[in-house]
């Protein structure tokens, strides 16, 4: 994935202006948006009282807004929610790259930062958007399938809020750079040895109903078929 112009519609500044591998960069929203959407973790840092912190938490966009939540007596949320300067950070590893030398290698990878300041949700319908995105994120169309939260729940979880405006994602893809040098003379394997993710099968929770199936989020996720079948039948079958 490589990115070699800037289109109109920018998240582009002086400070998330990518300086080194010029062509990896990309400011538009479509690769922000993505990255963020593809990632399941993101690394929130800011600096309290002369400290950083950097915690990674789970997160979700919502159009051009980036989400984040937790207890309402976290410290972090409590501190993130006063608008001081934050950083958000996403990224994915999708190999290790082997040089001939030691020098050459390297990762092949998808990342986004995003700069600005959050600010706490307080509107009631906006809320419930952000949840139901934080447990689509995780699962989509999981949302539908669970109880909703109640007023108590709400009142204990905070939902901070990250307007999108000043991001960069920068990305590597492909071999090896030392394929054209010397070093290619060298018999010293090289190549991109892939990093896969995948889902593994499903756990039953020790208190779940016997027979209960798994649902329809699941199984889409897992590519397991039909939600009629048991979650004892997937969990044999996987």
């Amino acid at each position: 994935m490589y990115y070699n112009s800037i289109p109109a519609t920018t998240y582009r500044s002086e400070r998330t202006r990518v300086r080194r591998q010029l062509t990896r960069g990309a400011y538009d929203p479509h690769a922000v948006h993505a990255m963020l959407d593809g990632a399941l973790v993101a690394h929130v840092a800011f600096v309290d009282a002369g400290q950083p912190y950097c915690i990674p938490m789970l997160h979700a966009r919502v159009d051009d807004g980036v989400y984040i939540h937790g207890s309402s007596a976290s410290r972090a949320l409590r501190v993130l929610s006063t608008g001081m300067p934050a950083c958000v950070t996403v990224t994915v590893l999708d190999g290790v790259v082997l040089a001939r030398s030691a020098f050459e290698h390297s990762a092949n990878y998808r990342s986004a930062v995003i700069l600005g300041r959050f600010e706490r949700v307080e509107e009631a319908k906006k809320r419930l958007a952000a949840l139901e995105a934080f447990t689509n994120k995780l699962l989509p169309g999981r949302w539908s399938e669970v109880r909703g939260p109640t007023r108590k729940e709400l009142r204990a979880t905070a939902i901070l809020r990250m307007p999108i405006e000043e991001a960069s994602v920068k990305a590597r893809a492909g071999p090896p750079s030392d394929d054209g040098s010397a070093d290619a003379e060298l018999t010293t394997w090289a190549g991109v040895i892939p990093i896969l993710t995948s889902y593994g099968r499903p756990e039953r929770s020790p208190g779940l109903k016997a027979g209960i199936p798994l649902p329809q989020s699941a199984l889409q996720l897992l590519g397991a078929g039909s939600p009629s079948r048991s979650a004892e039948e997937v969990d044999e079958s996987t």
